[in-house]
């Protein structure tokens, strides 16, 4: 096995890892911010306005680190900076 497979192997497995557990991180902080929010409005519906209003800016602030694990996984896939490197190596070992 050359270093390229095992950067390309390393690469799709870390780019898999980091959406699940993005995804599910957020997943998880957006249920407990909704279940918060209900939670908060049944004991104050004077209120809703505002806690929706905020819960709403939450929301998107949790999803924001789903996405940027996604624009993590991407760059590990499509843009890996340790594809020159693996490039070169294999360059120079062939006499290249």
């Amino acid at each position: 096995m050359d270093v390229t497979t095992i950067i390309a192997a390393v690469s799709i497995i870390t780019a898999g890892l980091t959406v699940a557990l993005g995804s599910v991180g957020a997943a998880v902080g957006e249920a407990r911010a909704a279940s918060q929010a209900l939670q908060a409005i049944a004991q104050q519906p004077d209120e809703a306005n505002t806690i929706s209003r905020t819960l709403f800016v939450s929301l998107a602030v949790i999803e924001s680190s789903g996405i940027y694990c996604f624009v993590v996984a991407l760059v590990m896939i499509f843009a890996n900076p340790f594809w020159t490197w693996a490039v070169g190596s294999a360059a120079r070992a062939a006499g290249g």
